[in-house]
């Protein structure tokens, strides 16, 4: 075996005689100071995905339409602030590296959000309560993608192995679980402890956001980044995301995620809800944290399991294995009603068993996917592929998070009385049916992954025959794939060429550079004309007098998805005014290369 090069960590990149790629093991101290912020940070998540609802619902009075429509605002803005991230992490250069600048600098001040967001000011009400709650949770989120897509996009440069990063990643959500097991049995000990939900929630916020700062300072300082990765040439933002969707393996795994986004805020969104008022305990808050303690200890205990499986046998089965426990959980607590608390905890242990396979394996294979796309790019994007799948999945989320709050709303909820059949039947059956639906279609989906462990190293492969100039079949299409660097058109120009679809290629290869600016000049101002309206909708929709429905949050998702539609339209207008247009053979050969690329990394089964 043939030592590369090294990196302060300790991370060695080594080749075997076949050419893959087989790092050694992390050290002990890197793997831990990579995964130990999850702790915090999951923890933080708990409350903000489980209790802050209700919390502003119950005890602020911050009624639930204002509160749907602040979500979905804070989010939206949040899924577009992520690829710019991305992009901007991949384009950093310090003597500390891509990742670790940003992650020192968002830390602290999602801290302090995460804070004021607990900690809301007892004289204000109303307007002023609505006001205080979507500014901090807005800045939380800010500050939030700031650290967390830079700590994404360092893991899978930390090792190229492919068990190895299941190792990473089983460590990291081992953190993860950790945290959302002590986040969700403490709230209501500091309640109680404290002498209120204020004083509780202020504790809690202290005690996590100040272990946030020191666990990822700690990272800062323990974990390097490897020279190789940290001075690699960035890529242009829009050709970056184009080349990413043209992964076949991605955009199905990426699907799979989708379809469970769909309802991917409910169950944490609604079990507060579904305790209080279906199940009715006489303590709800201790029951609340008895069945999220049930849900998470199913998950931590079972989650070395699911590591040893994957290592084991392969990724693909135990990920599919994974969804089970949580289909037949939900369809199971459809069925419960007032005072089944026992049967509640019996299912969210099986429930749990099943959700902690998911959390390391999707970003394990996430990773997998981004070494086929170097194999078909020679670019290494992590980052870039970590934003937009947080992209695509946060704008997914938008509706799961606020839609129910309306609903809700629409059926008659008031807070803190017994609710009507009506209320009760529809808390269940977006808690359950939602869920167990998106579930099973994401199952089957997944079932067309095609990526195994001895295709994973034949991609590495393929990775070193391109680099020695030599021509090799993808090992998921068996589509002959020649070098990067040998495919007939210098790489800037491609790029720059990248900026646009194949069919506006073909419009410039037809009629030239102005008929290029003034498409994409149009779809700016189509882009921008939809945003307007939209805006203009909401303002007209929204009244102080009246909680937002279900239009208001649906605008807002429309607002986002458009803002996000200006901005990558203009950024191709200003490409195609600077664009110097190349010989037409050579947009032509850009074309079939493109599309011959595009052929190569279809999934046909």
């Amino acid at each position: 075996m043939a030592e590369t090069e090294g990196s302060q960590s300790g991370v060695l990149e080594a080749t075997n005689p076949d050419g893959t790629i087989k790092d050694p093991p992390l050290p002990f101290v890197t793997r831990v100071s990579y995964g130990a912020p999850s702790f915090a940070g999951a923890a933080m998540a708990i409350p903000i995905g489980i209790h802050l609802t209700i919390f502003y619902s119950d005890t602020i009075l911050v009624p639930l339409g204002f509160i749907a429509l602040i979500k979905a605002l804070a989010r939206a803005l949040d899924a577009i602030t992520d690829p710019m991230m991305g992009w901007v992490s991949d384009r950093t250069r310090t003597r500390w590296g891509r990742r670790r600048p940003w992650i020192a600098l968002g830390a602290p001040l999602c801290a302090v959000a995460f804070y004021l967001m607990f900690t809301p000011p007892a004289d204000i009400s109303g307007v002023g309560a609505a006001t205080w709650f979507a500014v901090t949770y807005t800045l939380y989120y800010v500050f939030h993608t700031i650290y967390i897509i830079p700590h994404y996009g360092l893991g899978p440069e930390l090792t190229l192995d492919y068990n190895e990063r299941s190792m990473l990643f089983g460590i990291r959500e081992g953190f993860v679980v950790g945290g959302t097991l002590v986040a969700a049995v403490l709230p209501p000990i500091l309640i109680s402890t404290l002498g209120g939900e204020r004083e509780g929630y202020t504790g809690f916020a202290l005690i996590f956001g100040g272990l946030l700062v020191i666990l990822y300072l700690n990272l800062v300082v323990q974990v390097r980044e490897r020279p190789s990765f940290m001075t690699r040439e960035s890529n242009p933002l829009i050709p970056g995301v184009r080349r990413v969707m043209r992964n076949g393996v991605f955009r199905l795994l990426l699907i799979v995620y989708l379809v469970g986004s769909i309802t991917g805020a409910i169950p944490g969104l609604m079990m507060p809800y579904f305790t209080k008022y279906v199940l009715q305990p006489d303590n709800p808050d201790k029951w609340l944290a008895i069945f999220l303690a049930c849900y998470f200890v199913g998950g931590f205990l079972f989650l070395p399991v699911w590591v040893w499986l994957a290592r084991r046998f392969e990724k693909k089965p135990i990920w599919l294995i994974g969804f089970l426990p949580g289909i037949f959980g939900s369809l199971s607590l459809f069925m419960l009603d007032k005072g089944d608390l026992v049967a509640c905890m019996f299912i969210l242990v099986i429930a749990g068993m099943g959700f902690s396979a998911g959390l390391f394996l999707g970003p394990s294979m996430q990773a997998d996917v981004v070494d086929y796309d170097e194999f078909h790019t020679g670019k290494r994007r992590e980052a870039q592929y970590s934003a937009l799948w947080s992209i695509m999945t946060k704008f997914m989320v938008i509706p799961s998070m606020s839609i129910p709050l309306a609903i809700l709303a629409s059926v008659g909820y008031t807070p803190n009385v017994e609710q009507s059949e009506t209320v009760q039947f529809t808390i269940r059956a977006i808690f359950c049916l939602g869920p167990a639906a998106t579930a099973t279609t994401a199952f089957c989906i997944g079932w067309f992954y095609p990526l195994t462990r001895a295709k994973h190293e034949e991609i590495w492969a393929g990775i070193r025959s391109h680099a020695l100039g030599q021509t090799v079949a993808d090992p998921i299409t068996g589509f002959p794939i020649p070098p990067p660097s040998s495919r007939g058109i210098d790489e800037a120009t491609g790029w720059e060429l990248d900026h646009f679809s194949l069919a506006e290629l073909r419009l410039l290869h037809a009629s030239g550079k102005g008929a290029l600016e003034a498409r994409t000049l149009t779809l700016s101002f189509a882009s921008m004309i939809a945003f307007v309206g939209s805006v203009y909708w909401l303002f007209d929709e929204v009244s102080f007098d009246v909680e937002p429905g279900l239009v208001a949050v649906m605008l807002v998702v429309a607002i986002g998805i458009s803002l996000t539609g200006v901005v990558y339209h203009l950024v191709r207008w200003r490409a195609a005014r600077g664009l110097v247009v190349p010989p037409a053979e050579v947009i032509a050969r850009h074309i079939e290369t493109t599309r011959s690329m595009k052929e190569g990394m279809k999934i046909t089964s």
